[in-house]
């Protein structure tokens, strides 16, 4: 007769045997790809993930790119009309690192994942939940309960750093005539940076993001916004269309805006979650409607004159 032993860990199966009165057998952890059912025997992860787990998937392949097309405006400025092309070769580059991450996991060469289904928070930090059955052995049950949500992210960021590594030093020497030696190479050198801070990241709080990620999206997008309009000086709607790069950075925070807020509603109403995409254009609305009372020297003038 086989009994299941309960568990907190749900990478661990347990499968012991009555023999003779006593319990034998062993307990272990489920292969890659597997996790425990009700009864602690392992199942294969056969389902799709679901809409949240690949919006989670696109924030965390987000990261890399805003970062690299900060860093490249960053360093670039006004002295290089190479940007646009360093632009360009960064969103190729985590593109067809994206395209490769996907064939590379199972099932391999197709552009699709089978995923366990996240159940709790404690899913994605199975290596602090050791039990001890007998108060005297541990037993380690360090495994993906969250397949693949949790490596697939370490992989992406892997090849994007090999494709970047690949492409972008011969596309800077070759385009980059505006910039000096010495800044010709910055951006890259910042993705050196931030990639291992985006690993640990992903090692370490990969869990809290998954919760998190809506709205760290919605929050960090206004404040960029509104930080973006006060420094370009941003107060009508005249100076708004003035250049095309400000529609363009306008349109990129709505598009965040969306992505945030699809992400929190999880579209599991249509009829009711849809009409909130409306609110995306009302952050930007709201500043410039207000930006001219909160101009600086209006409000220190009026403070001079006694108003």
């Amino acid at each position: 007769m086989a009994v299941a032993m309960s568990s907190t860990c749900p990478g661990l199966y347990c499968g012991k045997t009555l023999i003779n009165g006593s319990l034998e057998g062993e307990c272990g952890v489920c292969p890659r790809g597997e996790r425990t059912n009700v009864q602690k025997i392992c199942d294969r992860c056969t389902e799709s993930p679901e809409l949240y787990d690949w919006l989670y998937l696109g924030f965390m392949a987000m990261l890399p790119l805003v970062l690299h097309w900060f860093f490249i405006e960053w360093y670039s400025g006004k002295k290089s009309s190479s940007a646009l092309f360093q632009h360009i070769t960064a969103l190729l580059e985590c593109s067809v690192a994206a395209i490769v991450t996907l064939l590379v996991n199972d099932p391999v060469g197709l552009l699709s994942i089978r995923s366990c289904r996240v159940q709790m928070l404690s899913d994605w930090y199975t290596m602090l939940y050791n039990p001890s059955p007998d108060y005297v052995t541990t037993l380690h049950c360090t495994q993906e309960a969250v397949f693949p949500l949790y490596t697939i992210v370490l992989i992406y960021y892997a090849f994007c750093l090999v494709f970047m590594m690949l492409l972008r030093p011969l596309l800077v020497k070759k385009i980059a005539c505006g910039l000096g030696k010495s800044d010709r190479f910055k951006s890259i050198y910042a993705a050196l940076y931030f990639f291992p801070i985006l690993t640990v990241l992903q090692a370490v709080g990969g869990g809290l993001l998954y919760y998190a990620f809506p709205y760290i999206i919605l929050v960090l997008s206004l404040i960029t916004l509104a930080v973006y309009m006060s420094a370009s000086e941003i107060q009508s709607f005249k100076n708004l269309i003035a250049k095309k790069k400000r529609l363009v950075v306008l349109f990129s925070h709505w598009l965040l805006h969306a992505y945030g807020i699809i992400s929190i509603s999880r579209l599991d109403r249509l009829e009711q979650d849809l009409p909130l995409l409306a609110l995306v254009p009302g952050p930007a609305l709201f500043y410039l409607l207000t930006a001219k009372f909160t101009e600086p020297n209006r409000i220190l003038s009026e403070g001079g004159n006694g108003h």
